[in-house]
């Protein structure tokens, strides 16, 4: 099977989200955390919440607002999962600042 671009697996994931935000309702701040809810109750790697940091800050979600959606959703999927959701939350912060101090590294 070939494909047109280099990427397909990240442009198939791009296609969905763009289809996903279009036939959805909410607003940008609850559709942030809705995912992040889904992220954590299926153990997600730091990864997928690195693309959700740039959309997050975007739509003024803070520390608290996160904090709140994991106390809310430890009961449902219990606190090994709101655990290893917050500690991968806090990896994925830590690439998107590597990520960014790269970024003006080579600017500078």
């Amino acid at each position: 099977m070939s494909t047109a671009s280099e990427t397909p697996v990240l442009d198939t994931l791009a296609a969905m989200t763009v289809d996903s935000l279009e036939r959805c309702g909410m607003a940008p701040d609850m559709l942030i955390l809705t995912r992040i809810a889904a992220l954590a109750a299926s153990d997600a790697p730091p990864i997928s919440y690195v693309a959700h940091i740039d959309p997050a800050l975007k739509a003024g979600l803070t520390a608290d607002r996160l904090q709140d959606v994991l106390v809310a959703i430890a009961p449902i999927v219990g606190t090994a999962r709101v655990m290893t959701a917050a500690g991968n939350i806090a990896t994925a912060l830590g690439i998107a600042i590597a990520v960014a101090d790269a970024e003006i590294a080579t600017e500078g």
